[in-house]
């Protein structure tokens, strides 16, 4: 299993942007219904710092989220966008859990 946690802050004008884009990727992510890609995305209350969470059951699951166009388009577009605080990428290990992350 792979986890990553990515932290970043947008700049305020483009965080509605931002959010347009993050819901095309879990759209699409929902339309695949691969159950090895648990993903998910919160806002911080300054309304321009997010928080992503992945969870995926192989390298395999990672190579289709980062192949995925819509999640490509929402990494150019974000990069293009003039970040206030850059993406700090953490590889985290699970100690525990309350519901099966993977069904199936």
């Amino acid at each position: 299993m792979k986890i990553v946690r990515v932290t970043y802050t947008t700049k305020a004008e483009y965080a509605d942007q931002n959010q347009k884009n993050i819901q095309k990727v879990m759209s699409d992510l929902q339309a695949i219904n691969n159950p090895g890609i648990n993903y998910h995305c919160c806002l911080s209350p300054d309304g321009k710092t997010f928080t992503h969470l992945a969870f995926m059951k192989s390298e395999d699951e990672q190579k289709v989220l980062n192949d995925l166009a819509s999640f490509q388009d929402f990494q150019t577009q974000l990069r293009a966008s003039g970040l206030e605080s850059p993406p700090k990428q953490e590889l985290l290990s699970l100690v525990g859990n309350s519901t099966e992350i993977f069904k199936g």
